[in-house]
């Protein structure tokens, strides 16, 4: 059957993804437990016990010792809290975490680059101000040339008030940029990163376009690996609006890769969280319209 052959197809994949995470050097754990918590738990309230978290680890063949050497950097760089019930531990969300996770979430789960009107904000630090502006690229900025920094005010901007203060802040709009300065925005190596997710991922939305069916806890460590190599690129990636990307840019392609490959793997991903006794979804609407 059909489908027979797609579900043979969509463990190997998965299996060469589960390769790949652990071929690309030392494994960041800590980076992969972000990941599941940001994409699975953070929108079911925050808070999970360690048991759940080391099954979908060990199923992506991370050793218990090395998820509990992440969590404890986790908890001291107070990304988490934990607590104990009994014989297992619980871990939450502290505010420092929430925050960052509100900034990234926009970013991966974007329907498509910005809409844009064609204003900017430039901003230039003060003289002997070293250091400043070390945060404005996770807001969309790209540095210039030593203390100036330039972004596109698209509709989604955040809010960057708290970052620009003691800097000269100019806003504009109207200007011209021609070709050649396409050489400030992202590199050749994210379009590089784009395209070897999309030679990836593929195969994966290929066997599930085929017919593959995956068992809930499989169905959560695939959409664990898609969401974590989406991350990746994406967040290294300024998000800029369609006018200012070069015509041949794969970002589109390899958001419709993820887009597909994470609407087959909702259901039974979910269900495997519903059999961990995570709480429901706290917002269903916001949680359904991620790539929307």
């Amino acid at each position: 059957m059909a489908s027979d052959a797609a579900m043979k197809d969509a463990a190997a994949v998965i299996e060469s993804l589960i390769d790949r995470l652990h071929e690309r050097g030392r494994l960041r754990v800590w980076s992969l437990v972000v990941t599941v918590f940001g994409d699975a738990i953070v929108p079911r309230g925050g808070r999970v016990a360690l048991s759940t978290l080391q099954v979908i680890m060990a199923r992506l063949r991370v050793e218990p010792g090395a998820l509990r050497t992440a969590m404890s950097r986790l908890a001291g760089d107070q990304w988490v809290t934990r607590e104990r019930q009994g014989r297992n531990s619980f871990f939450s969300l502290d505010e420092h975490g929430r925050h960052a996770f509100d900034l990234a979430t926009r970013r991966i789960y974007a329907a498509g680059p910005p809409a844009w009107d064609g204003k900017w904000t430039v901003a230039i630090a003060p003289p002997g101000a070293n250091g400043a502006g070390g945060d404005l690229a996770d807001l969309g900025f790209v540095r210039i040339n030593g203390g100036v920094f330039l972004r596109p005010e698209t509709a989604d901007a955040p809010d960057a008030s708290g970052e620009l203060a003691g800097m000269l802040v100019v806003h504009g709009e109207s200007a011209e940029h021609p070709d050649n300065f396409r050489a400030l925005w992202p590199s050749q190596e994210i379009a590089e990163a784009y395209r070897a997710f999309i030679e990836r991922f593929r195969l994966l939305l290929d066997a599930l376009e085929g017919g593959a069916s995956l068992v809930p806890l499989d169905a959560i460590a695939a959409r664990t690996l898609l969401v974590h190599d989406w991350r990746r690129i994406v967040l290294r990636d300024p998000g800029l609006p369609a006018r200012l990307l070069p015509p041949d840019w794969p970002a589109e392609e390899a958001r419709a890769i993820a887009r597909g490959i994470y609407a087959a793997l909702r259901a039974p991903s979910e269900r495997w969280l519903d059999s961990a006794e995570l709480p429901a979804p706290r917002d269903p609407g916001r949680f359904a319209a991620r790539w929307a």
